[in-house]
């Protein structure tokens, strides 16, 4: 599971979305617990596609320094805290977000994805708080 995360990042770093949702089920669930102005929950690749694809035009994420992968009492199960770095395109800030997610993997694939970040801080780095 760890390289299937591993590959996220790398997908991620090199702002390849489709790749990234290419790594989720067909019917895979995406939730985010603390969001305020995005979606709470998309199903399906499709949404998460749509979600997903003006991401690079938004923000330019450059690296993961910090990632720490637990496992988890279920095998199909990783909790992982990761910190992403780069900038907010639309205002050329600086971007530091710190992530605790939640990742269920079913026959090789992301099924299931809890996405903890700060809407809070994600205002701020879009200049918008």
């Amino acid at each position: 599971m760890e390289e299937l995360f591993q590959r996220a990042l790398d997908l991620l770093l090199a702002k390849d979305m489709d790749g990234f949702v290419d790594l989720f089920t067909p019917d895979c669930t995406v939730e985010f617990p603390f969001a305020e102005t995005t979606p709470a929950r998309l199903t399906g690749r499709d949404e998460l596609r749509a979600y997903l694809a003006e991401y690079p035009a938004r923000m330019d994420i450059t690296a993961f320094p910090s990632v720490l992968v637990h496992r988890t009492a279920d095998p199909a199960t990783i909790v992982v805290e990761f910190t992403a770095h780069g900038r907010t395109v639309a205002t050329g800030a600086d971007y530091e977000m710190r992530y605790v997610s939640v990742f269920v993997v079913r026959d090789g694939a992301f099924a299931e994805l809890r996405d903890y970040w700060s809407p809070v801080q994600a205002a701020r780095a879009a200049g918008s708080a």
